[in-house]
């Protein structure tokens, strides 16, 4: 790892990444020629620990989850991660405290200016729940103060404000709380986002709010069928808001196949393309920028899959949601679980059919005009 990075610094990142990437694929129009291209985003991921994985990622806007819960346990003995107040509030004052100390390519992005900025990086600040908000709506105020930007209604289970996808057979949506709190982001200024939620929460989400809403993280349920993969209508709503849609990588929710591979990712995307527009499609990846690993190696699938995930998807199976069948056998694409994914997947794009503008437009720009535009 350090030997490539320091061979990085020694021919200069851009011609480095582009031999990468044509090294993967076979040669692309990412290597063709001295063509600049537009920002690179990334609709979810972390604060990186190191300051080089911001510059060897070629990153130039991400949304970073910021939350942090404990595993409890629920009344059948079902584990969950559990995100509450007080160690949200910690999570989100050690993590302005660590782009201030530790980042300093980072700004902890607060308002469209600070969008787009020459040679710096943009954090936007997000919780993957409602549950640190709880009852108490004046909550959301509180973390915005603290930099919180944008909200996730729930996560993998349902809470006071909305019904997650792991119950979206109830045919429920938004509580009436649910509903007063987009209210509430839309009166102060935070972006509702509807990733991890059932069909009627996003729908109702989109409904009860006056400005655009995100779902910042998923896949395409048209291509593989399961609760977490958003909806044909789920994703033209939101575009019609004016909101984006983000791919992430998550493999398993991505391809049946026993071997995911960059083309299912973009398969991914060229229908959520087709769906909401090419305006309203980014890569978000939900991965560490660095990639996936598992007790300090990188993730292989075969030897982490099982003992990462394989316990909490047959609880999932054993207590009857829908899509969790057999365990899977994979969690990454290969090819994309290191710090050289973004370059990499916009070489699978183009390798893919799309122009390069059109690439252009979902590697970065479309995330970056809609912050632009609406982060305040």
């Amino acid at each position: 790892m350090h030997a490539r990075k320091s061979f990085a610094s020694r021919i200069g990142r851009r011609e480095f990444i582009g031999g990468m990437a044509a090294a993967f694929f076979g040669g692309s129009a990412l290597a063709e020629g001295p063509r600049k291209r537009g920002p690179y985003a990334d609709g979810m991921s972390f604060l990186p620990e190191q300051p080089s994985y911001i510059r060897d990622s070629g990153i130039n806007l991400f949304i970073a989850d910021v939350s942090k819960g404990e595993t409890d346990v629920d009344a059948n003995g079902f584990k969950f991660y559990h995100r509450k107040f007080q160690l949200c509030d910690q999570s989100i004052t050690e993590a302005a405290a660590h782009i201030r100390t530790s980042l300093p390519d980072v700004d902890l992005a607060l308002s469209a200016g600070d969008i787009g900025k020459p040679g710096r990086v943009a954090a936007i600040f997000q919780f993957q729940g409602c549950e640190p908000i709880g009852t108490d709506l004046s909550r959301m105020q509180y973390f915005r103060e603290k930099g919180l930007r944008i909200l996730q209604l729930t996560h993998n289970e349902s809470n006071l404000h909305a019904t997650a996808y792991t119950a979206e057979q109830t045919g429920r949506g938004l509580s009436k709380l649910g509903t007063d709190g987009v209210r509430e982001m839309n009166r102060i200024g935070l972006i509702p986002d509807v990733s991890h939620a059932s069909e009627p929460t996003a729908l109702e989400t989109v409904s009860a709010s006056t400005r655009p809403v995100i779902l910042s993280h998923g896949a395409c349920r048209a291509l593989l069928n399961h609760p977490r993969a958003a909806t044909d209508r789920m994703i033209r709503a939101v575009a019609d808001s004016g909101g984006m849609f983000g791919v992430f990588m998550m493999s398993f929710w991505l391809t049946e196949d026993p071997v995911p591979a960059p083309v299912h990712y973009v398969a991914h995307i060229k229908h959520a393309v087709r769906v909401a527009g090419l305006d309203a499609v980014g890569v978000a990846n939900d991965y560490p920028m660095e990639g996936l690993t598992a007790n300090g190696l990188p993730f292989d699938n075969a030897r982490d899959t099982r003992p990462n995930y394989g316990e909490w998807w047959d609880a999932n199976r054993a207590r009857g949601v829908p899509g969790f069948g057999p365990t899977p056998t994979h969690a990454v694409i290969p090819e994309f679980n290191n710090i050289h994914r973004l370059p990499l997947i916009h070489a699978a794009l183009l390798k893919g059919g799309f122009k390069p503008r059109e690439a252009d437009k979902i590697m970065g720009e479309n995330w970056t005009r809609f912050f632009k535009a609406n982060l305040g």
